[in-house]
Protein backbone atom coordinates (compact mmCIF):
# COMPACT_ATOMS: atom_id res chain seq x y z
CA UNK A 1 0.00 0.00 0.00
CA UNK A 2 1.34 3.45 -0.84
CA UNK A 3 2.01 6.01 1.85
CA UNK A 4 -0.80 8.26 0.71
CA UNK A 5 -3.68 5.69 1.05
CA UNK A 6 -2.23 4.52 4.39
CA UNK A 7 -2.12 8.11 5.59
CA UNK A 8 -5.68 8.71 4.40
CA UNK A 9 -6.93 5.58 6.21
CA UNK A 10 -5.19 6.63 9.44
CA UNK A 11 -6.64 10.15 9.07
CA UNK A 12 -10.14 8.66 8.62
CA UNK A 13 -9.76 6.47 11.72
CA UNK A 14 -8.51 9.37 13.84
CA UNK A 15 -11.34 11.57 12.61
CA UNK A 16 -13.98 8.91 13.37
CA UNK A 17 -12.69 8.48 16.92
CA UNK A 18 -12.61 12.25 17.43
CA UNK A 19 -16.17 12.59 16.12
CA UNK A 20 -17.47 9.99 18.57
CA UNK A 21 -15.67 11.67 21.44
CA UNK A 22 -16.94 15.16 20.63
CA UNK A 23 -20.54 13.96 20.25
CA UNK A 24 -20.49 12.75 23.85
CA UNK A 25 -18.50 15.79 25.01
CA UNK A 26 -21.11 18.23 23.67
CA UNK A 27 -24.01 16.16 25.04
CA UNK A 28 -22.38 15.92 28.47
CA UNK A 29 -21.83 19.69 28.64
CA UNK A 30 -25.52 20.37 27.98
CA UNK A 31 -26.72 17.60 30.31
CA UNK A 32 -24.68 18.92 33.23
CA UNK A 33 -25.53 22.58 32.65
CA UNK A 34 -29.30 22.15 32.32
CA UNK A 35 -29.66 19.39 34.94
CA UNK A 36 -27.90 21.37 37.65
CA UNK A 37 -29.57 24.64 36.73
CA UNK A 38 -32.93 23.00 37.38
CA UNK A 39 -31.60 21.82 40.76
CA UNK A 40 -31.10 25.46 41.76
CA UNK A 41 -27.38 26.03 41.13
CA UNK A 42 -26.37 29.69 40.76
CA UNK A 43 -24.45 30.95 37.69
CA UNK A 44 -21.18 30.92 39.65
CA UNK A 45 -21.82 27.38 40.93
CA UNK A 46 -22.60 26.24 37.39
CA UNK A 47 -19.35 27.79 36.16
CA UNK A 48 -17.47 26.01 38.96
CA UNK A 49 -18.71 22.64 37.68
CA UNK A 50 -16.63 23.18 34.53
CA UNK A 51 -13.56 24.84 36.05
CA UNK A 52 -11.68 21.62 36.79
CA UNK A 53 -12.55 20.40 33.28
CA UNK A 54 -10.72 23.41 31.82
CA UNK A 55 -7.93 23.41 34.42
CA UNK A 56 -7.28 19.75 33.65
CA UNK A 57 -6.91 20.73 30.00
CA UNK A 58 -4.04 23.09 30.82
CA UNK A 59 -2.06 20.39 32.63
CA UNK A 60 -3.04 17.65 30.17
CA UNK A 61 -1.96 19.54 27.08
CA UNK A 62 1.44 20.29 28.56
CA UNK A 63 2.04 16.64 29.45
CA UNK A 64 0.14 15.01 26.55
CA UNK A 65 2.52 16.42 23.96
CA UNK A 66 5.42 14.69 25.70
CA UNK A 67 3.42 11.48 26.31
CA UNK A 68 2.49 11.30 22.60
CA UNK A 69 6.08 12.01 21.55
CA UNK A 70 7.28 9.29 23.94
CA UNK A 71 4.61 6.59 23.49
CA UNK A 72 2.90 7.42 20.19
CA UNK A 73 -0.24 9.22 19.04
CA UNK A 74 -2.48 6.13 18.97
CA UNK A 75 -1.83 5.52 22.67
CA UNK A 76 -2.98 9.00 23.70
CA UNK A 77 -6.05 8.77 21.46
CA UNK A 78 -7.15 5.45 23.02
CA UNK A 79 -6.45 6.78 26.52
CA UNK A 80 -8.66 9.81 25.90
CA UNK A 81 -11.60 7.66 24.80
CA UNK A 82 -11.17 5.23 27.73
CA UNK A 83 -11.05 8.01 30.34
CA UNK A 84 -14.21 9.61 28.90
CA UNK A 85 -16.06 6.29 29.21
CA UNK A 86 -14.99 6.01 32.87
CA UNK A 87 -16.09 9.62 33.52
CA UNK A 88 -19.54 9.02 32.03
CA UNK A 89 -20.06 5.88 34.13
CA UNK A 90 -18.93 7.72 37.28
CA UNK A 91 -21.32 10.61 36.61
CA UNK A 92 -24.26 8.18 36.50
CA UNK A 93 -23.56 7.40 40.19
CA UNK A 94 -24.46 10.94 41.31
CA UNK A 95 -27.02 10.69 44.14
CA UNK A 96 -29.73 13.41 44.36
CA UNK A 97 -29.71 12.94 48.14
CA UNK A 98 -26.16 14.32 48.40
CA UNK A 99 -25.63 17.84 49.70
CA UNK A 100 -25.05 20.72 47.30
CA UNK A 101 -21.36 20.91 48.29
CA UNK A 102 -20.84 17.17 47.81
CA UNK A 103 -22.58 17.23 44.42
CA UNK A 104 -20.45 20.15 43.23
CA UNK A 105 -17.19 18.51 44.33
CA UNK A 106 -18.12 15.15 42.76
CA UNK A 107 -19.17 16.65 39.43
CA UNK A 108 -16.10 18.91 39.35
CA UNK A 109 -13.86 15.86 39.83
CA UNK A 110 -15.61 13.85 37.11
CA UNK A 111 -15.55 16.83 34.77
CA UNK A 112 -11.83 17.13 35.46
CA UNK A 113 -11.35 13.56 34.24
CA UNK A 114 -13.45 14.39 31.18
CA UNK A 115 -11.22 17.41 30.55
CA UNK A 116 -8.14 15.18 30.59
CA UNK A 117 -9.86 12.85 28.12
CA UNK A 118 -10.92 15.65 25.78
CA UNK A 119 -7.46 17.13 25.48
CA UNK A 120 -5.72 13.79 25.00
CA UNK A 121 -8.07 13.10 22.08
CA UNK A 122 -7.77 16.61 20.66
CA UNK A 123 -3.97 16.80 20.80
CA UNK A 124 -3.66 13.35 19.21
CA UNK A 125 -6.04 14.17 16.37
CA UNK A 126 -4.62 17.61 15.55
CA UNK A 127 -1.01 16.38 15.67
CA UNK A 128 -1.88 13.47 13.37
CA UNK A 129 -3.04 15.94 10.71
CA UNK A 130 0.37 17.60 10.60
CA UNK A 131 2.02 14.24 10.04
CA UNK A 132 -0.51 12.73 7.60
CA UNK A 133 -1.56 15.73 5.46
CA UNK A 134 -0.62 15.64 1.76
CA UNK A 135 2.31 17.89 0.77
CA UNK A 136 0.59 19.84 -2.03
CA UNK A 137 -0.18 23.57 -1.63
CA UNK A 138 -3.03 24.16 0.80
CA UNK A 139 -3.18 20.48 1.84
CA UNK A 140 -2.43 21.06 5.52
CA UNK A 141 -4.96 23.91 5.88
CA UNK A 142 -7.62 21.88 4.04
CA UNK A 143 -7.16 18.76 6.18
CA UNK A 144 -7.03 20.57 9.53
CA UNK A 145 -10.07 22.68 8.58
CA UNK A 146 -11.98 19.52 7.63
CA UNK A 147 -11.12 17.78 10.90
CA UNK A 148 -11.88 20.81 13.07
CA UNK A 149 -14.98 21.87 11.18
CA UNK A 150 -16.53 18.41 11.12
CA UNK A 151 -15.67 17.95 14.80
CA UNK A 152 -17.57 21.07 15.75
CA UNK A 153 -20.58 20.09 13.65
CA UNK A 154 -20.65 16.77 15.53
CA UNK A 155 -20.23 18.55 18.88
CA UNK A 156 -23.17 20.78 17.94
CA UNK A 157 -25.29 17.68 17.41
CA UNK A 158 -24.08 16.59 20.85
CA UNK A 159 -25.48 19.76 22.47
CA UNK A 160 -28.86 19.01 20.95
CA UNK A 161 -28.60 15.31 21.82
CA UNK A 162 -27.81 16.12 25.44
CA UNK A 163 -30.85 18.39 25.81
CA UNK A 164 -33.12 15.80 24.17
CA UNK A 165 -31.76 12.92 26.28
CA UNK A 166 -32.21 14.91 29.49
CA UNK A 167 -35.82 15.76 28.65
CA UNK A 168 -36.68 12.28 27.36
CA UNK A 169 -34.78 9.83 29.58
CA UNK A 170 -33.32 11.65 32.56
CA UNK A 171 -29.73 12.25 33.63
CA UNK A 172 -28.35 8.80 34.60
CA UNK A 173 -29.76 6.80 31.66
CA UNK A 174 -28.45 9.42 29.25
CA UNK A 175 -24.84 9.31 30.47
CA UNK A 176 -24.81 5.49 30.64
CA UNK A 177 -26.11 5.27 27.08
CA UNK A 178 -23.32 7.56 25.88
CA UNK A 179 -20.71 5.48 27.74
CA UNK A 180 -21.93 2.35 25.96
CA UNK A 181 -21.79 4.08 22.55
CA UNK A 182 -18.26 5.34 23.17
CA UNK A 183 -17.15 1.87 24.30
CA UNK A 184 -18.24 0.39 20.98
CA UNK A 185 -16.41 3.13 19.07
CA UNK A 186 -13.20 2.64 21.07
CA UNK A 187 -13.23 -1.09 20.38
CA UNK A 188 -13.86 -0.59 16.66
CA UNK A 189 -11.12 2.03 16.27
CA UNK A 190 -8.56 0.03 18.29
CA UNK A 191 -9.18 -3.06 16.16
CA UNK A 192 -9.24 -1.21 12.85
CA UNK A 193 -6.58 1.50 13.23
CA UNK A 194 -4.20 1.21 10.23
CA UNK A 195 -0.51 2.00 10.24
CA UNK A 196 0.45 5.61 9.68
CA UNK A 197 0.79 7.19 13.13
CA UNK A 198 4.26 7.49 14.71
CA UNK A 199 5.06 5.06 17.55
CA UNK A 200 7.01 7.56 19.65
CA UNK A 201 10.66 8.23 20.37
CA UNK A 202 12.56 7.31 23.50
CA UNK A 203 14.70 10.45 23.57
CA UNK A 204 11.70 12.83 24.07
CA UNK A 205 12.36 15.03 27.14
CA UNK A 206 9.57 16.58 29.24
CA UNK A 207 11.34 19.95 29.35
CA UNK A 208 10.84 20.21 25.58
CA UNK A 209 7.09 20.88 26.02
CA UNK A 210 7.70 24.58 26.76
CA UNK A 211 7.97 26.33 23.43
CA UNK A 212 10.91 28.65 22.81
CA UNK A 213 9.50 29.89 19.51
CA UNK A 214 8.23 33.44 19.90
CA UNK A 215 5.61 33.16 17.20
CA UNK A 216 4.15 30.02 18.76
CA UNK A 217 4.02 31.84 22.10
CA UNK A 218 2.34 34.89 20.51
CA UNK A 219 -0.19 32.71 18.72
CA UNK A 220 -0.87 30.86 21.97
CA UNK A 221 -1.51 34.18 23.77
CA UNK A 222 -3.95 35.22 21.02
CA UNK A 223 -5.67 31.83 21.41
CA UNK A 224 -6.16 32.31 25.17
CA UNK A 225 -8.27 35.43 24.67
CA UNK A 226 -10.02 34.24 21.51
CA UNK A 227 -11.54 31.26 23.32
CA UNK A 228 -12.03 33.22 26.52
CA UNK A 229 -14.16 35.63 24.48
CA UNK A 230 -16.41 32.82 23.28
CA UNK A 231 -16.85 30.98 26.56
CA UNK A 232 -17.54 34.09 28.62
CA UNK A 233 -21.03 34.24 27.10
CA UNK A 234 -21.40 30.68 25.78
CA UNK A 235 -20.87 28.52 28.89
CA UNK A 236 -23.27 30.08 31.42
CA UNK A 237 -24.47 33.48 30.19
CA UNK A 238 -26.57 32.72 27.10
CA UNK A 239 -28.07 29.35 28.22
CA UNK A 240 -29.25 30.81 31.54
CA UNK A 241 -30.49 34.02 29.86
CA UNK A 242 -32.51 32.02 27.33
CA UNK A 243 -33.83 29.71 30.06
CA UNK A 244 -35.13 32.77 31.96
CA UNK A 245 -36.82 34.02 28.78
CA UNK A 246 -38.24 30.69 27.56
CA UNK A 247 -39.26 28.65 30.63
CA UNK A 248 -42.52 29.26 32.51
CA UNK A 249 -41.38 27.22 35.53
CA UNK A 250 -43.47 24.12 34.78
CA UNK A 251 -42.08 20.69 33.85
CA UNK A 252 -43.46 21.06 30.32
CA UNK A 253 -42.02 24.56 30.10
CA UNK A 254 -38.63 23.27 31.21
CA UNK A 255 -38.66 20.54 28.55
CA UNK A 256 -39.55 23.09 25.87
CA UNK A 257 -36.80 25.43 27.09
CA UNK A 258 -34.25 22.59 27.11
CA UNK A 259 -35.20 21.72 23.53
CA UNK A 260 -34.92 25.33 22.30
CA UNK A 261 -31.68 26.11 24.16
CA UNK A 262 -30.11 22.84 23.02
CA UNK A 263 -31.30 23.54 19.48
CA UNK A 264 -29.80 27.04 19.45
CA UNK A 265 -26.45 25.87 20.77
CA UNK A 266 -26.42 22.91 18.37
CA UNK A 267 -27.10 25.15 15.37
CA UNK A 268 -24.45 27.62 16.58
CA UNK A 269 -21.79 24.91 16.87
CA UNK A 270 -22.78 23.31 13.55
CA UNK A 271 -22.58 26.70 11.78
CA UNK A 272 -19.21 27.24 13.45
CA UNK A 273 -17.99 23.86 12.20
CA UNK A 274 -19.26 24.44 8.66
CA UNK A 275 -17.50 27.81 8.50
CA UNK A 276 -14.28 26.27 9.81
CA UNK A 277 -14.37 23.63 7.09
CA UNK A 278 -15.01 26.33 4.46
CA UNK A 279 -12.31 28.70 5.75
CA UNK A 280 -9.48 27.59 3.39
CA UNK A 281 -11.68 28.21 0.34
CA UNK A 282 -13.10 31.45 1.78
CA UNK A 283 -9.59 32.79 2.41
CA UNK A 284 -8.08 31.47 -0.84
CA UNK A 285 -5.47 29.84 1.37
CA UNK A 286 -3.88 27.60 -1.27
CA UNK A 287 -2.66 30.59 -3.27
CA UNK A 288 -1.54 32.82 -0.37
CA UNK A 289 1.81 32.81 1.45
CA UNK A 290 1.98 32.24 5.19
CA UNK A 291 2.69 35.93 5.86
CA UNK A 292 -0.61 36.96 4.22
CA UNK A 293 -2.58 34.47 6.32
CA UNK A 294 -0.99 35.91 9.46
CA UNK A 295 -2.12 39.40 8.40
CA UNK A 296 -5.60 37.99 7.75
CA UNK A 297 -5.69 36.63 11.32
CA UNK A 298 -5.30 40.18 12.63
CA UNK A 299 -8.09 41.56 10.43
CA UNK A 300 -10.59 38.81 11.24
CA UNK A 301 -10.22 39.14 15.01
CA UNK A 302 -10.72 42.92 14.78
CA UNK A 303 -14.00 42.34 12.88
CA UNK A 304 -15.09 39.73 15.43
CA UNK A 305 -14.59 42.12 18.37
CA UNK A 306 -17.25 44.49 17.02
CA UNK A 307 -20.05 41.91 17.32
CA UNK A 308 -20.12 41.37 21.13
CA UNK A 309 -19.47 45.10 21.63
CA UNK A 310 -22.62 46.05 19.68
CA UNK A 311 -24.69 43.28 21.32
CA UNK A 312 -23.56 44.36 24.81
CA UNK A 313 -24.73 47.91 24.16
CA UNK A 314 -28.11 46.68 22.87
CA UNK A 315 -28.70 44.35 25.84
CA UNK A 316 -27.70 47.08 28.29
CA UNK A 317 -29.93 49.67 26.59
CA UNK A 318 -32.95 47.33 26.45
CA UNK A 319 -32.82 46.67 30.19
CA UNK A 320 -35.42 43.87 30.17
CA UNK A 321 -35.65 40.86 27.81
CA UNK A 322 -37.88 41.48 24.79
CA UNK A 323 -38.88 39.56 21.68
CA UNK A 324 -36.92 41.84 19.35
CA UNK A 325 -33.85 41.58 21.58
CA UNK A 326 -33.94 37.77 21.54
CA UNK A 327 -34.12 37.80 17.73
CA UNK A 328 -31.20 40.24 17.52
CA UNK A 329 -29.16 38.15 19.96
CA UNK A 330 -29.73 34.98 17.95
CA UNK A 331 -28.74 36.71 14.69
CA UNK A 332 -25.78 38.50 16.26
CA UNK A 333 -24.41 35.39 17.94
CA UNK A 334 -24.73 33.42 14.70
CA UNK A 335 -22.62 36.14 13.04
CA UNK A 336 -20.18 35.86 15.94
CA UNK A 337 -19.99 32.11 15.29
CA UNK A 338 -19.20 32.56 11.59
CA UNK A 339 -16.44 35.11 12.24
CA UNK A 340 -15.12 33.15 15.22
CA UNK A 341 -14.87 30.03 13.05
CA UNK A 342 -12.60 31.75 10.53
CA UNK A 343 -10.38 33.05 13.34
CA UNK A 344 -10.22 29.63 14.98
CA UNK A 345 -9.46 27.88 11.68
CA UNK A 346 -6.65 30.31 10.91
CA UNK A 347 -5.13 29.70 14.36
CA UNK A 348 -5.42 25.91 13.97
CA UNK A 349 -3.63 26.08 10.64
CA UNK A 350 -0.94 28.49 11.82
CA UNK A 351 0.09 26.37 14.80
CA UNK A 352 0.61 23.35 12.55
CA UNK A 353 2.39 25.40 9.88
CA UNK A 354 4.76 26.89 12.45
CA UNK A 355 5.34 23.71 14.51
CA UNK A 356 8.53 21.76 13.90
CA UNK A 357 7.94 18.25 12.55
CA UNK A 358 10.11 16.56 15.22
CA UNK A 359 8.36 18.27 18.13
CA UNK A 360 4.92 18.76 16.59
CA UNK A 361 3.04 17.01 19.43
CA UNK A 362 4.75 19.23 22.01
CA UNK A 363 4.18 22.48 20.08
CA UNK A 364 0.55 21.52 19.52
CA UNK A 365 0.19 20.48 23.16
CA UNK A 366 1.59 23.82 24.34
CA UNK A 367 -0.77 25.71 22.01
CA UNK A 368 -3.81 23.76 23.19
CA UNK A 369 -2.71 24.35 26.76
CA UNK A 370 -3.27 28.02 25.92
CA UNK A 371 -6.62 27.09 24.39
CA UNK A 372 -7.62 25.38 27.64
CA UNK A 373 -6.41 28.38 29.66
CA UNK A 374 -8.68 30.61 27.56
CA UNK A 375 -11.64 28.30 28.15
CA UNK A 376 -10.90 28.27 31.89
CA UNK A 377 -10.76 32.05 31.96
CA UNK A 378 -13.93 32.36 29.89
CA UNK A 379 -15.80 29.77 31.99
CA UNK A 380 -14.95 31.49 35.26
CA UNK A 381 -15.78 34.94 33.89
CA UNK A 382 -19.04 33.65 32.41
CA UNK A 383 -20.47 32.81 35.83
CA UNK A 384 -19.00 35.86 37.58
CA UNK A 385 -19.98 38.32 34.83
CA UNK A 386 -23.54 37.00 34.56
CA UNK A 387 -24.05 37.14 38.31
CA UNK A 388 -22.71 40.70 38.53
CA UNK A 389 -24.02 42.33 35.35
CA UNK A 390 -26.07 39.81 33.39
CA UNK A 391 -25.63 39.02 29.73
CA UNK A 392 -24.59 42.59 28.87
CA UNK A 393 -21.47 42.29 31.03
CA UNK A 394 -20.65 38.84 29.58
CA UNK A 395 -20.69 40.32 26.07
CA UNK A 396 -18.68 43.39 27.10
CA UNK A 397 -15.99 41.18 28.63
CA UNK A 398 -15.94 39.14 25.40
CA UNK A 399 -15.25 42.28 23.36
CA UNK A 400 -12.42 43.21 25.73
CA UNK A 401 -10.86 39.75 25.45
CA UNK A 402 -10.93 39.96 21.65
CA UNK A 403 -9.03 43.23 21.82
CA UNK A 404 -6.34 41.40 23.79
CA UNK A 405 -6.37 38.57 21.22
CA UNK A 406 -5.75 41.15 18.48
CA UNK A 407 -2.72 42.42 20.40
CA UNK A 408 -1.25 38.90 20.43
CA UNK A 409 -1.92 38.37 16.72
CA UNK A 410 -0.49 41.80 15.86
CA UNK A 411 3.04 40.69 16.81
CA UNK A 412 2.98 37.47 14.79
CA UNK A 413 5.59 37.36 12.06
CA UNK A 414 8.24 39.39 13.87
CA UNK A 415 10.53 36.35 13.57
CA UNK A 416 11.10 36.09 9.82
CA UNK A 417 12.61 32.58 10.07
CA UNK A 418 9.15 31.07 10.55
CA UNK A 419 7.96 32.53 7.26
CA UNK A 420 10.82 31.27 5.14
CA UNK A 421 9.42 27.74 5.25
CA UNK A 422 7.16 26.57 2.39
CA UNK A 423 3.41 27.02 2.71
CA UNK A 424 1.59 23.69 2.43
Amino acid sequence: MSARPAGLAAYAAVTAAYWAFMLTDGALRMLVLLHFHTLGFSPVQLACLFLLYELAGIVTNLSAGWIAARFGLASTLYAGLAIQIAALIALSLLDPAWSMAASVMFVMAVQGASGVAKDLAKMSSKSAVKLLAPPEAGGLFRWVALLTGSKNAVKGMGFFLGAVLLGGFGFAPAVLGMAALLGVILLAVALGMPAGLPAGRRDAKFREVISRDRDINRLSAARVFLFGARDVWFVVGIPIYFYAVLSDGTAAGDRAAFFLIGGFMAVWIILYGAMQAAAPRLLGAAARPLSELVAAARGWVAALALVPLVLAVLVWAAGEPAGWLTAVLVAGLMLFGALFAVNSSLHSYLILALAEGRRVTMDVGFYYMANAAGRLLGTLMSGVSYQIGGLALCLAVAAHFLGLSWLGARRLGRDAKNFAQPHH
